[in-house]
């Protein structure tokens, strides 16, 4: 069936026969407009085997600082799930509903696609690897895909093969996909509909791929929205912050380029999803790889921030002019532009830590990275002990969970989660 196929995931999707999944209970339709309204709906997921691919051989390619105690990261993620559970979070886990899209023919198919790299692998063996993953049931198609497979894991060879003799047993046919942990970069909630986003780097670029199957098959998401449909250029997600409803800001740095935030900002601007786009620049390296990892909010008017950037971080405003295009206006600090957006007089501020030394220690341990679960009520690393007094003294409940594996991968709770639907701010 696959023999010599080079077909196009678009057109994958647009020629197979849609199959229902067994899960069809309807919904609610999901809505985010802001940081900070009552959390209703998340995505996690749950760290699995594809954390067991990693080695200090590797762990730098698919971007983690160590190597991961995986036992204890998911009692971690699990404790952390159970937070949200207990504030009435419903938590939705990626794993589960990419088993449910894979009922779909179509999902089935798009995903093997996604993951066999014929390039790479040569026709005969990706043919044979195709055929086997067909035969599989969703619930090992989805760990396939997840955990990535090893060339001494493909199918048995039907003849000779090159490509398998001339790679190590261990290499990966199919690379493992640890970074699924932060659902935050690979799809973004802004109003009613989802940006399915174009992320960066080589050892994340198929999380997308899984994260928009979910979107166009599992049966809750069926009349959802698309926003944002240039994929061209990069944006990842946690560099994109709702302050406010109808107030975006998008951070430009390592994962996040001009062109992505440019292409975000027009989509979101005529869908009329906002009326005004902050493009943040910010620092080009790994301790600030996203916006989110010096500032997020955690009340309606306040925001936590790394201090040594408050008083350089600019932001160029860019709204529609009303005829389909875009103005782009001089640079404006950030803070002042962002309570300008929002209607308000200023953005209270809090900062990291208690001065320089710790402030740079608990920015680089997640810090600034809060996920919250509404106005004042946020979810942090407890490690992060000053900063964390500081949110208290500011009025911020912190709800302290445990991240000493889960942060290997350099994510805190806004980086381990994707909002699906927040209650609006009260007015």
């Amino acid at each position: 069936m696959f023999r010599h196929c080079r077909v196009t995931l678009a057109y994958v999707t647009a020629h197979i026969t849609r199959t229902e999944s067994p899960d069809s209970t309807p919904s609610p339709a999901p809505r985010v407009d802001s940081e900070v309204g009552p959390l209703r709906t998340v995505l996690l997921h749950r760290p699995g085997a594809e954390l067991k691919r990693l080695t200090p051989r590797n762990n730098d390619q698919l971007l983690f600082d160590g190597v991961p105690w995986v036992d204890r990261a998911q009692e971690e993620h699990d404790a952390f799930a159970e937070v949200l559970r207990g504030r009435g979070v419903e938590v939705l886990l990626l794993s589960d509903l990419l088993v449910a899209a894979l009922h779909d023919d179509r999902a089935r198919i798009a995903g093997i696609h996604s993951a066999v790299n014929e390039r790479r692998l040569g026709i005969d063996l990706a043919d044979a690897l195709r055929s086997h993953l067909e035969s599989v049931t969703p619930e090992q198609l989805a760990t396939a895909l997840m955990t990535g497979m090893t060339f001494e894991e493909l199918p048995a060879a039907e003849g000779a093969s090159l490509v398998r003799k001339m790679h190590h047993p261990i290499d990966f046919a199919v690379d493992p996909l640890p970074n699924l942990l932060f659902t935050r970069d690979s799809s973004v909630w802004v109003g009613d509909r989802v940006a399915i986003t174009s992320l960066a780097l080589p050892a994340r670029d198929r999380e997308t791929a899984l994260t928009d199957l979910i979107y166009a098959y599992h049966p809750r998401f069926r009349k959802t929205g698309r926003a944002y449909g240039a994929h061209s250029a990069p944006v990842e997600g946690g560099d994109v912050l709702l302050l406010a409803p109808g107030v975006l800001a998008i951070g430009v740095g390592e994962r996040t380029t001009p062109a992505g935030a440019e292409s975000f900002a027009r989509s979101a601007l005529s869908d009329g999803l906002a009326h005004t786009v902050l493009a943040v620049p910010i620092t080009q390296e790994r301790a600030t790889m996203h916006l989110d990892t010096v500032c997020t909010m955690v009340d309606r008017d306040a925001v936590v921030m790394y201090p040594a950037v408050r008083d350089n971080l600019f932001a160029y405003p860019v709204r529609s002019d009303g005829s389909g295009g875009v103005v782009v206006e001089d640079r404006a600090p950030f803070l002042e532009a962002a309570a300008e957006a929002m209607g308000i007089a200023r953005l209270r501020v809090i900062d990291t830590g208690l001065d320089p030394v710790t402030a740079e220690r608990e920015q680089w341990d997640d810090g600034n990275n809060t996920l919250a679960v509404g106005p004042g009520l946020v979810v942090a690393y407890e490690r992060n002990v000053e900063t964390n007094a500081r949110l208290a003294d500011a009025g911020v409940e912190v709800l302290a969970i445990s991240g000493s594996e889960l942060g290997s991968g350099r994510g805190g709770p806004r980086c381990m989660s994707c909002p699906i639907d927040r209650a609006p701010l009260a007015v």
